[in-house]
């Protein structure tokens, strides 16, 4: 499929905030009020602004942005609309547990309740965001066990490694948050390597004779083209990317979570390399994102010349 930027950006930045939420939720309930007002401040609003920067550019791929409150009416059917009416209420208590966690509003009792509740709905909304990809039955490589767990480690890889780096700027860089942050990191790995090795060994059973019905005929081929132009359905679900690119990209991906483990063991002896750990997570994410929509294949393609898929 056509992996559009809007949705990568969305995906992957909405990812590493609501991971990076659960995380200081996580925080809360261990350690209580945040160390210093700055700290809980600073996390909160990068947290917050990931996910708000991710939500707003779902909506650029829409061809109506303004309808998109429409979606919210589908809860009960649609994993899409459960996940934006799950974004949408996790903005209370998350904001709430902002303000007490960080000690801007004194309430200590409220921080543990709030951190509960926020850092279930924050992955709870992640989760939804992997099924709406998970229980699509067209595409078989989303239609898979792992889609909905690549989404849930990658966003706690990248929101581990983002807390690291924001307390390594502050000068309070404990060295279990090394552990913790590498053990995401390496979780991330191995369940990216168990999602494309599942999509790999899946059979491609869907044929052009099942698609047109016409199978007990024998071998079905196509005569002419559907069309003298090319058309939304061509553009859209048409895309493919080579497999010698897809092979160097996911190279690519684990290259970079290696190297994040990596820096974030020099972050022991220098805590700023947890910056760059933080950032080389984010960009194995975007990679990665972007060959989960580009290795897609459509069952609409079987339409257009595709054999199997």
């Amino acid at each position: 499929m056509h992996p559009a930027y809007s949705v990568i950006l969305f995906t992957t930045a909405s990812g590493a905030g609501y991971g990076l939420l659960a995380l200081l939720c996580l925080v809360g309930l261990s350690h209580g009020e945040a160390s210093t007002l700055a700290f809980g401040l600073t996390a909160m609003v990068i947290a917050l602004g990931l996910i708000t920067i991710g939500l707003l550019s779902s909506t650029f791929h829409l061809g109506h942005p303004e309808r998109a409150w429409r979606a919210l009416s589908q809860w009960r059917s649609s994993w899409l609309s459960r996940e934006g009416v799950l974004a949408v209420v996790t903005y209370v208590p998350a904001v709430l547990f902002g303000v007490v966690w960080s000690g801007l509003y004194p309430a200590l009792d409220l921080i543990k309740p709030l951190a509960v509740i926020t850092g279930v709905l924050a992955l709870l909304t992640v989760m939804s965001t992997g099924k709406i990809y998970a229980t699509l039955a067209t595409i078989r490589a989303w239609h898979n066990g792992w889609t909905v767990w690549v989404y849930l480690a990658f966003a706690l890889a990248t929101g581990a490694t983002i807390l690291a780096a924001i307390t390594s700027v502050f000068g309070n860089f404990p060295a279990f948050l090394v552990w913790f942050s590498n053990a995401w990191l390496v979780a991330a790995l191995a369940v990216i390597l168990a999602y494309w090795r599942s999509i790999d060994a899946a059979p491609r059973d869907l044929t052009i004779e099942q698609a047109t019905g016409l199978g007990r005929m024998g071998q079905v081929s196509q005569w002419e083209v559907p069309h003298t132009a090319a058309n939304y359905v061509q553009k859209e679900m048409g895309y493919a990317v080579a497999r010698k690119h897809a092979a160097k990209l996911r190279r690519l991906v684990i290259v970079a979570l290696v190297l994040a483990v990596l820096m974030m063991l020099a972050g022991l002896a220098v805590p700023f390399a947890a910056l760059l750990s933080a950032a080389l997570a984010i960009f194995a994410a975007v990679v990665q994102r972007w060959l989960f929509f580009a290795e897609a294949q459509h069952v609409s393609t079987l339409f257009y010349g595709a054999k199997a898929a």
